[in-house]
């Protein structure tokens, strides 16, 4: 079964979509089989992916509204080696019908469910607010991965967003765990920055991830040619950040199950 995250943030421009796509094309470098999923009516994550969002015939507004299946309309990015369940305008009416829809919050999740085996791992690049969209991608994750500027403007609402995460497990997802958090457009000559990830180690400890995103061109340049860095420019720091982010990831998600087990064998055995 595949590893759900949500990548999530409420303020914008913090790199939401750019992680998705990239940690998407880097976990395939890896050699896992991906899925990523766009739940933001802008469609930048379909266009990121090599898609065009207006040519789409089918999209993830399909699968949230009338219950089509992923499979039929998931789409390979053409240089990316991952799925793309896309998006485009379409999703800005799924708000407002998915009010009188049964199980309104729940309808990516149970869709998702239907695929995961053909997956290890679901990435959900999730829209700037704590919408219904929002909400179908927290309730569908595993875990979220939370992306965030040193700065301090990009401290605001993140605690409204640990509330919904802590809300939704005591509600309707109780597996639901904070991922990570990732430090995007780093720039490590600022002094903020360093002020504002101290902070952020201070309160998050090890669920800060040590790899971090560094402001670079080509990782800027890359969507415009509907290209991830990886395949836009495999030397650039940015590139090669996202590849550390996968292998860091992967290594703490392994751990996660090699404790998970050792817990289950200490049950069995009476320890």
């Amino acid at each position: 079964m595949a590893t759900v995250l949500a990548i999530a943030n409420q303020k914008g421009g913090v790199g939401k979509t750019t992680t998705s796509v990239n940690l998407a094309a880097s976990l395939v470098a890896t050699q896992r089989k991906v899925l990523l999923v766009d739940v933001d009516p802008q469609g930048n994550a379909t266009m990121g992916s090599g898609l065009d969002k207006y040519q789409l015939e089918a999209s993830v507004y399909d699968v949230l509204v009338h219950g089509d299946p992923i499979r039929g309309i998931s789409l390979p990015s053409p240089e990316g080696g991952f799925d793309v369940l896309g998006a485009n305008g379409d999703l800005t009416a799924a708000e407002v019908e998915l009010i009188n829809i049964a199980r309104r919050e729940r309808r990516l999740c149970d869709a998702l469910l239907t695929i995961s085996p053909d997956y290890d791992y679901v990435l959900i690049d999730c829209p700037p607010a704590l919408n219904m969209l929002t909400l179908n991608g927290l309730v569908a994750a595993d875990g979220v991965m939370i992306t965030m500027q040193c700065e301090y403007y990009a401290l605001e609402g993140l605690s409204a967003l640990l509330q919904t995460i802590e809300r939704l497990r005591q509600g309707v997802n109780s597996g639901l765990r904070l991922e990570g958090v990732l430090r995007t457009m780093y720039d490590p000559r600022n002094r903020l920055t360093h002020e504002v990830s101290a902070q952020l180690q201070q309160h998050f400890g090890e669920k800060l991830y040590r790899t971090v995103i560094p402001r670079n061109i080509r990782l800027a340049e890359a969507p415009s040619f509907g290209l991830p860095a990886l395949q836009f420019d495999a030397k650039s720091s940015g590139a090669r950040a996202y590849l550390a982010l996968a292998g860091e990831m992967i290594r703490r998600n392994e751990r996660v199950l090699l404790d998970s087990g050792n817990s289950l064998k200490e049950v069995e055995s009476g320890g």
